[in-house]
């Protein structure tokens, strides 16, 4: 009777027989990995303002974990590439949709918009909270992929459709007008109404869809005329700020977090009597940037070991927010480069198999794909060092900082990055089979001597 085959040697034979990229799979599985211990150690804070314990968390942590390879398993193994084509179309009104919703401060009953930290930026489905941005942020890239991919190959049909029966819209058959309409049109779109809750949200969101263009190919001379419309928008928007129009928007959240002065925060903090308005206003504002700096700080070089945090008592969302910071504290510099080495290998090996892909539609949904992931993660680590003119504002740190929507939305991302890897595998393939080796053995004979 054959010898049962241990641990290893299955995850070999899986290995063996996954026709998806691997590295970015292992990728996956590391984060996922890091996360489940990441969470369990920083959460006593959260567990004490939810009555729970972080057993339980950590638990919710597994299931969530195991739920997102499902989720990842369904895309890589049912997913197929035109399928993800014929619904990247509506990306765009999905996102409009939803959006719309909490712009408008709509209410259907199941659905309506909600707010935290008195803006609206989420959705509350059947009592359920449904952060949107993050799902906007897969919608939109996909939904570019699609735009660029029809746009290099005219084949967009309503803009033309128009133009043939309304002689006033002929205009529309011209290549610029298509470009406005089904590219710049709606990332300004999508980049107004995000920024209508989140300023960090937009400007991120608005970023990755400017580097798909780019990278797309669409003249550098649109962009700028593009990237100039935008700037004078923002500028009308900062004028009516000042003057008093837009006061109740999210504009003053964004310039206070950009121009913040942590130094005279914290001399408000030691001149206003202790327990005051004032007193508290001013720690709020410091406990999650100075506590975040503080952690890494005290993490040094080796850091503090597993669960021996400090600073997961002080900062209120250390476990999302300022994970970067949590990890330095407790592995130290070393834990850094391991998560900075993941994410760097993400981008490299993305970039490498967008390559190898045949279909343009394949090559730009990779490569925003992988913007997307990495993107966010060096933002993440930009915020919690503390990084001038980066504003302190909330991005979680990809498939490993606690938060179901996010996770979901990468584990969604890491699902159709490793189905379209299918395609490209045996371009792979061949080319592994047809590397010539470093060494040539031929020339070399059991009696060689040296």
């Amino acid at each position: 009777m054959e010898e049962e085959k241990n641990i290893p040697g299955k995850i070999t034979d899986f290995l063996d027989r996954f026709t998806g990229d691997k590295v970015i799979f292992l990728i996956a599985l590391f984060l996922m990995l890091i996360s489940v211990i990441s969470v369990f150690s920083s959460t006593p804070r959260l567990a004490n303002d939810l009555g729970s314990d972080r057993t339980t968390i950590m638990l919710d942590q597994l299931k969530l974990v195991a739920f997102g390879f499902i989720l990842i398993f369904v895309l890589y193994g049912f997913g197929r590439v035109d399928w993800y084509r014929s619904l990247s179309k509506y990306g765009f009104i999905v996102s409009f949709f939803f959006l719309a919703i909490l712009v408008l401060n709509l209410n259907f009953g199941i659905l309506k918009a909600g707010e935290i930290n008195g803006a609206r930026r989420i959705l509350v489905v059947a009592g359920k909270q449904i952060h949107i941005y993050e799902f906007v942020k897969l919608f939109m890239v996909m939904y570019l992929g699609w735009a660029l991919d029809t746009y290099k190959n005219h084949g967009f049909k309503i803009a033309p459709s128009l133009a043939q029966k309304f002689e006033k819209l002929a205009f529309l058959e011209k290549d610029i007008w298509q470009k406005i309409m089904y590219i710049y049109l709606p990332v300004g779109i999508v980049t107004l109404m995000v920024m209508m809750g989140s300023n960090s949200s937009a400007l991120f969101i608005g970023g990755i869809m400017i580097l798909m263009i780019m990278i797309g190919g669409i003249d550098f001379k649109d962009i700028a005329i593009v990237g100039g419309v935008l700037v004078a928008a923002v500028g009308i928007m900062y004028g009516a700020y000042k003057a008093g129009i837009l006061k109740n928007s999210r504009i003053g959240t964004a310039i206070s977090r950009i121009t913040a002065d942590d130094d005279e925060t914290m001399k408000d903090l030691l001149e206003a009597k202790r327990g005051t308005k004032e007193w508290e206003q001013a720690r709020a504002k410091l406990d999650q940037p100075v506590g975040a700096l503080l952690a890494i700080k005290e993490g040094g070089l080796l850091g503090k070991g597993i669960g021996n945090s400090t600073q997961k008592y002080q900062v209120p969302v250390i476990f999302g927010d300022y994970m970067f910071s949590f990890i330095i504290e407790e592995t130290g510099l070393w834990g850094a480069l391991i998560l900075i080495l993941l994410y760097y290998s993400l981008l490299a090996r993305g970039t490498f198999v967008a390559k190898l892909c045949n279909q343009y539609y394949d090559k730009m949904i990779v490569t925003g794909l992988i913007i997307l992931v990495t993107g966010q993660a060096f933002m993440h680590m930009a915020v919690n060092v503390h990084l001038p003119l980066v504003p302190q504002t909330g991005q979680t740190l990809p498939l490993v900082s606690h938060g179901t929507n996010s996770f979901l939305v990468f584990a969604m991302v890491f699902g159709i990055l490793l189905s379209i890897s299918k395609d490209a595998h045996e371009s792979i393939t061949r080319m592994e089979e047809e590397a010539e080796p470093i060494i040539e053995h031929d020339n070399w004979t059991q009696d060689s001597t040296i």
